[in-house]
């Protein structure tokens, strides 16, 4: 809208009328609700303009749809087990193309060639285009309108300027660091990755081109209507001390964003360093071969107890088989001699100092704590899915309950959309509807199609490696650990050195003290420095290379494709469009008939003998085959190498049942690097577990009965499900005071090990058996493998797996649990102690030294210390959101989920449940 029309729309929003009429040509409502249904907290709409976030912070008034779907969400907690097929509607919503007659609260023409309408019920924007690019241009006005502030934090975090933007609390310049560590760009290679997606791609890429043009011109649109009409605006903007709101969108942003969440979600591996020194810990304790047998333990590579998505019968895909590996290809530090790379530069004033936000109403609005792990607070990897094949099925088609696992916020991180558009000489059709990041959501990157559904899961395989680059003098002289050149293919050549400034100045967000932080990046043709040290005496630089590093963009094409009705007509065929993804997911699909699974990612093929776990030499020899390190316009592709054929990545079709929870893929898919976690337990057997026993003999599962094992997962304690009994069995008989906490732990157990309230008192069930667990955990673990691994290996073990990864997530409450831990360990090692059946049992016997006795010992010194600790709620669960709360010192408020607010509008805690953020409930009758 230009011109006069422009003013006429500003008039009618000031005035409280609803939208100039239009002509218009929105599709039908479809009416699947039945067989198409999400949900997505808190609300659909994230934006608040000044008005309304100054009635939110002294009224508590909310603005239209901001919370509306908070209580489907939460309140399926209650309703679970025990599903019936009408409670669906209570707790997810219809998922059905267009809008139901009588539903329509606005529809409006952003541009001539596209048409949006508003359901009243929810706020959904259902975006209508007479050609693809009018479908682009809707997707980013619609994003803009929902989620434009959060847009301009996620593009200034993928810039690396998140704490210029925003202020630089700590969390902020930590993301700063991070970002800038693992995704270094200067703009003119954003821009150059954007250029060179019609030379790659052809015809495919010059297509995507186009859309991003029209997405941002979208998004641009929305921006210049809200710089002449305040309530159009974000409030928070005069916060941060940009009242006139912000600049103009470019396609790098959506470059930049597309690479932070990258970042975030679609890789794996790049630990080789510290997992070597794991290695030579393990050695120095127990020998060269005892020491690397102890490694193997823990690194968890293939055990064949692990929990797969792909059943062992289904086949075997092997990546990085270690069988062959050439110990010369090992680059391993000398002893004391490595120095991580810092990318902090320089850095004064408020940089220095302990970030600030007394008296600031918006402070918590406005909390972005740092790193890629804690920024958002986003979990290391995220999702799980559930899915049957019509043969199991009570109603003879394939179940889904699937969806992203990517934390909470206020507003949500994912922006739900429905898009349509017909197959035109511009370009192929568009009909889908579910959610993408906003920023990137030309397409929609996880929902529903004609005819189908599909999600995903983070998969984290390994395509990040770590290289040594010996270091050099360009002259000839000496190297050290600070040269600032390397060797490559017999040259000696300069490092890039790339460098970011940023600064900033208190706000009514953020009162950190003026202030500057320089960041400072060395690329290499192998990646990025790393760390620097000393190998065989030599002075060597380690260098992460990832596949994706200057690719993020490329993954549109597979995003593209899953939206294109005429592309995906089957299950191989989703599967092919998978295959052009190049992050690292585990995909799931279901269609009337067939379920389907394919892990995506563009999968490097390492060099014959080359070691896959640890940091190799950086010379031609070890490189990925058919690797291209420099920017080759004639070939097209910068950085590139040799991919995995798809064939070799895990994928099934209609097997019995499909479940993931970021687990392990299939026999054979070796963890990456820095995974520990692929051991004998994993939170997806909570999954499993349930599944099975819906389709055991005779018995089909419902949609219902789906959805009941995927909330019924949703509350289980890992450690209390999978380790406890064997625990338990060690201990024996107990009595006393040991033998009370005995029986509630068992109690516990036996039903379950829920960490729920389920009448609704404001107390868990068995809650003083889920703080005896709390405050055990830890001293379990210790006392288990701490004497015999020692101090100096048992710390540095943790530094590859934690011992535990509760609710509670140190204070972020992102909901996600139990990912990571040692739950494994300690289940393989009990059982093993007690005499009980282990396949791929460690190379000794941890607890005790192997001796049941002393193992048992150990366990009854470390239960009574933890009944002490028990009795201290404080020490357990003193939390600052639960002080804000006035709710200290609870375990239920301390597990609590917290929607972390990237804007003023906050929003409650609500009772843990570890699930889906967005989900589906899918059952398809054609």
């Amino acid at each position: 809208m230009r011109g006069t029309s422009l003013a006429l729309c500003a008039l009618s929003i000031f005035l409280g009328a609803s939208s100039v009429a239009v002509a218009a040509t929105p599709g039908p409502y479809e009416n699947r609700g039945s067989q198409y249904r999400n949900v997505l907290p808190p609300g659909s709409n994230g934006h608040a303009d000044i008005t309304q976030l100054g009635a939110f912070l002294s009224t508590g008034a909310r603005p239209p749809h901001n919370d509306d779907q908070l209580p489907l969400y939460a309140g399926i907690l209650g309703g679970a087990p025990g599903l019936s097929r009408g409670d669906l509607g209570k707790y997810y919503k219809d998922e059905s193309y267009g809008v139901r007659p009588g539903d329509v609260a606005r529809t409006y023409r952003p541009r001539s060639d596209v048409v949006i309408v508003r359901d009243k019920s929810y706020g959904v924007p259902h975006i209508y285009g007479d050609t693809r690019a009018g479908t682009m241009f809707g997707s980013g006005y619609a994003a803009a309108e929902d989620r434009l502030f959060f847009m301009d934090v996620l593009r200034h975090a993928g810039r690396v300027e998140l704490s210029a933007f925003a202020g630089a609390a700590a969390g902020n310049r930590s993301m700063d660091q991070d970002v800038w560590n693992s995704s270094p760009y200067a703009e003119a290679e954003l821009q150059h990755q954007y250029d060179l997606a019609d030379e790659v791609y052809g015809r495919t890429g010059r297509q995507l081109q186009l859309d991003v043009q029209n997405y941002v011109a979208g998004i641009n649109e929305y921006i210049d209507e809200a710089k002449l009409n305040p309530l159009l605006m974000p409030g928070e903007y005069p916060a941060i001390l940009k009242p006139l709101g912000p600049d103009r969108w470019k396609v790098t942003d959506v470059i930049a964003t597309a690479a932070l969440v990258a970042g975030i979600f679609g890789k794996g591996g790049g630990s080789e360093v510290t997992s070597a020194m794991v290695l030579d810990d393990a050695r120095d304790r127990f020998g060269k071969k005892k020491g690397e047998q102890v490694w193997e333990d823990f690194r968890s590579a293939e055990d064949p107890e692990a929990d797969m998505t792909v059943h062992p019968d289904e086949g075997k895909f092997e990546y990085q088989n270690p069988k062959g590996t050439d110990a010369r290809s090992r680059a391993l530090p000398d002893a004391g001699s490595l120095r991580p790379q810092s990318v902090v530069a320089a850095k004064s004033g408020g940089a220095a100092a302990k970030a600030s936000t007394a008296g600031s109403p918006l402070a918590p609005a406005l909390d972005l704590p740092g790193s890629l792990d804690g920024l958002l607070g986003l979990p290391k990897a995220a999702s799980n899915a559930l899915l049957v094949s019509a043969k199991e099925s009570k109603s003879g088609h394939p179940l889904a309950v699937f969806g992203p696992q990517v934390s909470y916020f206020a507003p949500e991180i994912l922006v739900e959309q429905d898009i349509h558009a017909p197959k035109t000489d511009q370009g192929p059709a568009l009909s889908a509807r579910g959610v993408a990041f906003p920023g990137t959501n030309l397409f929609v990157q996880l929902g529903r199609g004609d005819g189908y559904s599909w999600s995903a899961t983070s998969a984290g395989q390994d395509i990040i490696d770590t290289f040594a680059v010996d270091l050099c003098e360009p002259g000839g002289g000496k190297p050290t650990l600070q040269s600032l050149h390397y060797m490559y293919r017999g040259q000696c050549l300069p490092m890039d050195v790339l460098e970011r400034t940023n600064s900033w100045s208190p706000t009514a967000a953020d009162a950190t003290p003026a202030g500057t932080q320089t960041l400072r990046a060395y690329r290499t043709r192998l990646g990025l420095v790393a760390a620097r040290a000393k190998v065989d005496g030599h002075p060597v630089a380690y260098t992460r290379l990832r596949s994706t590093y200057f690719h993020e963009v490329d993954s549109a094409i597979g995003f593209s494709e899953f939206n294109d009705p005429n592309f995906v007509n089957s299950a191989k065929d989703f599967q092919r469009a998978a295959a052009d993804v190049d992050y690292t997911f585990n995909w799931f699909y279901a269609d009337d008939k067939d379920i389907a699974y394919f892990n995506s990612g563009d999968n490097p093929v390492r060099a014959k003998g080359a070691d896959p776990s640890l940091p190799v030499h950086g010379t031609k020899r070890w490189e990925w085959r058919g690797y291209n390190p420099s920017y080759d316009r004639s070939r097209g592709v910068p950085f590139s190498e040799k991919q995995a054929p798809a064939k070799e990545h895990p994928q099934v079709i209609n097997q019995d049942f499909l479940t993931s929870w970021n687990n392990k893929q299939a026999k054979g898919y070796r963890a990456a690097d820095g995974n520990y976690g692929y051991s004998s337990v994993y939170r997806s057997q909570s999954l499993t577990d349930r599944v099975k026993a819906g389709i055991r003999g005779k018995r089909k599962m419902t949609l219902p009965g789906l959805a009941d094992a995927m909330e019924d997962a949703a509350t289980v304690d890992l450690r209390g499900s999978q380790v406890l009994p064997h625990a338990l069995r060690v201990l024996g008989r107990q009595s006393g005071a040991r033998g009370k906490a005995v029986r509630e732990l068992r109690d516990w157990y036996q039903t379950g090990a829920h960490r729920i309230d389920r009448n609704g008192d404001g107390l868990y069930e068995h809650r003083a058996a889920v703080m005896l667990m709390d405050a055990w955990w830890p001293l379990l673990i210790k006392a288990e493998f701490k004497p015999t691994l020692g101090q100096t290996l048992y710390d540095q073990i943790q530094a590859m797996l934690g011992l535990d990864n509760a609710p509670n997530n140190h204070g972020a409450h992102m909901g996600s649990a139990y990912q990571d831990g040692w739950y494994g360990y300690a289940s393989k090692d009990l059982r093993t102690v007690a005499g009980q059946k282990v396949r791929g049992r460690y190379s000794r016997v941890y607890c005790g030294g192997g001796n049941k006795g002393r193992c048992r010992s150990a366990l009854e010194r470390s239960l009574d210390k933890a009944i002490k600790v028990a009795r201290n709620p404080h020490a357990l669960y003193n939390d600052d959101a639960c002080k804000d709360a006035g709710r200290n010192d609870t375990v239920e408020c301390y597990d609590a989920i917290q929607f972390r607010a990237t804007g003023g509008v906050t929003q409650p805690l609500i009772p843990w449940q570890n699930r889906p953020t967005f989900q589906q409930a899918i059952e398809i009758k054609k």
